[in-house]
């Protein structure tokens, strides 16, 4: 079912929030309209897209009307910093949270995660003054295409039933204004105990970390003042995750 976009209007008046049926990727559409000017936490959703982005320019799979996907244009925050992101995963955390019950867990610096399986993943690029916020949730999807499978989560399935599209999306961007002021007005230091208060990854988790062509395997050990991953490597090296992927070590 499409988007009831009135129901969430009637819930945010005055919001800026842009829908459409069918869009390549929101983020390309909010460019355009962080480029024109709009204000500060502008939103671009769809029912659905022919070519989301995710992180690392991989591609989302976006099966219509069932998840969440949608671009914020934020006027705060700087996208090359991690606090930005962990404070995205954080808004997503308690909105969903919020809206179903389900347990969140997180995974640096940008997965939200149901059962041990990715049911979420938020993204920030830069463009001119401008931060794109990209979030996308899988919702009510009853099955992922066999190369996800073992990844993939939705809330519908870790829930055991349908998910409201409307209020996910008020949860999000109620969470997502208050974590973003939360940053820009109190400093990246809550933003970082509150991530490793609802992560299992910052501290004490075996994993493997492909970063710079290399995997390392260790147990992470926190995260520095900016946000960044520290690494207890198995030879007994300390290592800053700057990027790439975390994963607990075994066959997930």
């Amino acid at each position: 079912m499409a988007l009831q976009l009135d129901l969430v209007r009637s819930e945010l008046p005055g919001w800026p929030v842009h829908w459409h049926e069918r869009v390549d990727s929101t983020m390309n559409v909010a460019a355009k309209l962080a480029a024109a000017g709009c204000p500060h936490m502008t939103a671009v959703g769809a029912d659905e897209q022919t070519a989301g982005i995710g992180r690392h320019g991989h591609r989302w799979h976006s099966e219509p009307e069932a998840g969440l996907y949608i671009s914020v244009v934020l006027r705060a925050g700087d996208a090359s910093q991690p606090a930005l992101m962990l404070a995205l995963g954080l808004a997503v955390q308690q909105a969903i949270e919020r809206t179903c019950g389900v347990a969140v867990d997180l995974r640096w610096p940008n997965d939200a995660l149901c059962s041990g399986r990715k049911c979420a993943g938020v993204l920030a690029h830069l463009h001119d003054t401008a931060v794109i916020a990209g979030i996308g949730i899988n919702v009510n999807h009853g099955d992922f295409p066999p190369e996800l499978r073992e990844e993939a989560t939705s809330l519908r399935i870790s829930s055991g039933r349908a998910v409201s599209r409307e209020l996910l999306l008020i949860a999000v961007l109620e969470e997502l204004d208050a974590v973003v002021r939360r940053l820009a007005e109190d400093g990246p230091a809550e933003i970082l105990r509150s991530f490793a208060r609802a992560s299992s990854y910052v501290s004490g988790k075996r994993v493997v970390v492909m970063q710079d062509g290399e995997t390392l395997r260790g147990v992470t050990a926190g995260l520095d003042a900016k946000g960044f991953l520290k690494l207890r490597e198995d030879s007994g090296r300390e290592t800053l995750i700057l990027a790439g992927g975390v994963r607990p070590e075994g066959p997930r």
